[in-house]
């Protein structure tokens, strides 16, 4: 397995554990859920994009197989699939249940880690929250 240079592995953590501040702050302030939901969502798919490369060339490739509408063999590439859908949805109807959506958002920022880990030299130093 390929691990992160020391630039990417910075930005991933970094991402990660602003994805975890943003879903705290959902938690905390449930007339502005919405918009920290979706800001925390989207930092755990930038952490994924920065532990498997250049974002610039992930971006596209997620697009395209957002667009190709086949099955997906690839579970990660599944994954940031299904994160990019999610955000769409979130972004058309961002009058979910936030209860909800928090709780899926929280479970895919323990996924993502799960990811960072995987990609990089060492556990993530993060607090659980």
């Amino acid at each position: 397995m390929s691990t992160m240079d020391g630039y990417r592995k910075g930005w991933a953590v970094r991402y990660l554990r602003e994805a975890k501040a943003e879903l705290i702050a959902a938690k905390n302030t449930p007339y502005m859920a919405a918009g920290f939901i979706i800001e925390a969502l989207s930092k755990a798919q930038a952490a994924i994009y920065y532990s498997l490369g250049d974002p610039s060339v992930i971006v596209p490739i997620v697009t395209e197989a957002i667009q190709s509408q086949q099955c997906i063999e690839e579970p990660v590439l599944n994954f940031l699939v299904e994160i990019e859908k999610a955000l769409q949805q979130l972004a058309q109807n961002p009058k979910t249940d936030n209860e909800q959506a928090i709780t899926q958002v929280n479970d895919i920022i323990e996924f993502t880690s799960e990811i960072v880990e995987l990609f990089g030299d060492r556990t993530p130093e993060l607090k659980e929250s």
